[in-house]
């Protein structure tokens, strides 16, 4: 067995002469347990938020969005886009074009996002799922074109889950010059009816600004034919992702953006990033000023055995060895603190995820979970335990080769 090892782990766990120095390594192991468990909770409950933001958005972004990288719009039949049709693991292509209009009902305006869509819209997305009201997915019907606005449009407009009266969407002409003297004559008007459903994907870009309709009235109120702003694919089950989207990516080359769901949201998800890496390099400050608790009591320990260290070096114990002696419990301190703070944060994680005891709310329903959610990550487990290692590692390694030296220069 190491010699030092076994020296101090006896140092670790026996009584010290004086018992304030058995209090001191204990407040150093809770002190360090608590930095750990702070650091699984709280990555813990970011993920569990990031998570549950990409669920929201799963159910109307498309596995992988194809934009052109140039203009808003490219043509339906455009050749790479062909190849990347043709390619066997996709399962649903649909052409897709949105821009920006002024929706009015009644006395009622907003501002809003015309998305048109193919009629395999539902087979892509999980746009069914998230649909409210009588109606069911409906783009058009003989001459008359539906439109589907978020819960949060609808409420705005006044129109509820169906309106009765048709929607008047205006969008400004691409061609010709304004006549002031007649100012409406420089937009295209159209209508759009109720297919008695709204849709609600939980976030606000999507259920306060979209309008989802066929592409064919897209393209006939933007001037728009046979062009599209995306091309929205949904692979196979089975197929390898990570490739497919990597051989879209060589197809396409600098001429068309190819996007998963994270990267559609990326600036969502990036900002998300962010506040996860400052929380963890706050918390990793606070487990630098707990491992000072570990720098006290060692001072004091190597103070109490001053005794057993005249001894050991009778016995033949170089001064290397007894310097180690005092490292290993530094770190066995460390090792100890980490483990039990991983356990009481994976323990505590658990208890929220299965009992919800920490709530967002005192009432039900205001938000979209009751309690805060939790999604326990293996590698942010792994991210913490080695980030404690380090930092107790290195807040012992001068400190105890200081007092040593100076120990065993008497």
């Amino acid at each position: 067995m190491n010699f030092p090892f076994y020296i101090a782990r006896r140092y670790l766990f026996s009584k010290k002469s004086t018992n304030v120095i058995n209090v001191i390594s204990a407040i150093s192991v809770v002190g360090v347990a608590v930095a750990t468990m702070a650091l699984v909770v709280t990555l813990s409950v970011f993920n569990g938020f990031h998570d549950l933001v990409a669920s929201f958005f799963t159910s109307f972004d498309p596995q992988i969005a194809i934009t052109p990288t140039k203009g808003k719009t490219v043509a339906a039949d455009d050749t790479l886009l062909a190849k990347v049709r043709e390619l066997p693991e996709i399962e649903v292509a649909t052409e897709c074009l949105e821009d920006q209009a002024l929706a009015i009902y009644q006395d009622r305006q907003a501002m809003v996002t015309i998305k048109g869509v193919d009629d395999n819209f539902d087979r892509l997305t999980h746009i069914r799922e998230i649909l409210l009201g009588e109606g069911t997915f409906e783009l058009h019907a003989a001459d008359m074109n539906y439109g589907i606005p978020g819960i949060r449009l609808a409420d705005q407009l006044g129109t509820g889950y169906r309106y009765t009266e048709p929607m008047r969407i205006f969008a400004p002409r691409r061609q010709g010059q304004l006549d002031m003297s007649n100012p409406t004559g420089g937009f295209v008007e159209d209508e759009l009816y109720s297919p008695g459903c709204i849709f609600c994907v939980q976030q606000a870009r999507y259920d306060k600004g979209y309008i989802i309709t066929s592409i064919g009235f897209a393209r006939s109120l933007f001037d728009q034919y046979g062009m599209l702003s995306s091309l929205e694919l949904r692979l196979k089950p089975g197929s390898d992702f990570e490739a497919v989207k990597s051989r879209i990516r060589q197809i396409c080359g600098d001429s068309f953006y190819v996007k998963d769901r994270y990267e559609q949201q990326d600036d969502t998800f990036k900002i998300m990033k962010i506040e996860k890496l400052i929380a963890y390099i706050f918390l990793t400050f606070i487990l630098v000023v707990a491992c000072f608790n570990i720098i006290g009591s060692l001072s004091m320990l190597i103070i109490d055995k001053r005794d057993d260290v005249a001894t050991l070096r009778n016995l033949g114990a170089s001064d290397r060895q007894i310097t180690r002696i005092f490292l290993f419990e530094g770190r066995m301190i460390s090792v100890v603190g980490a483990v039990i703070g991983i356990l009481i944060g994976l323990l505590l994680c658990w208890i929220q995820q299965q009992f919800g005891v920490i709530a967002l709310g005192s009432q039900a329903g205001a938000f979209v979970v009751n309690a805060y959610p939790v999604s326990v990550h293996p590698t942010d487990v792994v991210l913490i335990f080695v980030t404690v290692i380090a930092v107790g590692f290195l807040a012992v390694w001068y400190p105890v080769r200081y007092f040593a030296r100076r120990l065993l220069a008497r």
